[in-house]
């Protein structure tokens, strides 16, 4: 059992390890960021799909036809 936890415990260490040298190693990106990532947090602009032109108030059009 106890040489298990060491084994754990070692993996463990070495995660720790490589995980810090991402972080330290990770400077400003640069480029245009992946596709699935400017989906997933960009809010897209303009109306909603689905949605209709609707007159304001006020500024319907005269009937012609009469």
């Amino acid at each position: 059992m106890l040489k298990e936890l060491r084994t754990e415990r070692a993996m463990l260490d070495e995660s720790i390890v490589v995980l810090e040298r991402l972080a330290i190693g990770r400077g400003k990106r640069r480029g245009r960021p992946p596709r699935w990532m400017v989906e997933a947090t960009v809010r897209r602009r303009g109306r909603p799909l689905g949605s209709k032109n609707r007159p304001k108030a006020g500024t319907e059009q005269p009937d012609t036809k009469a």
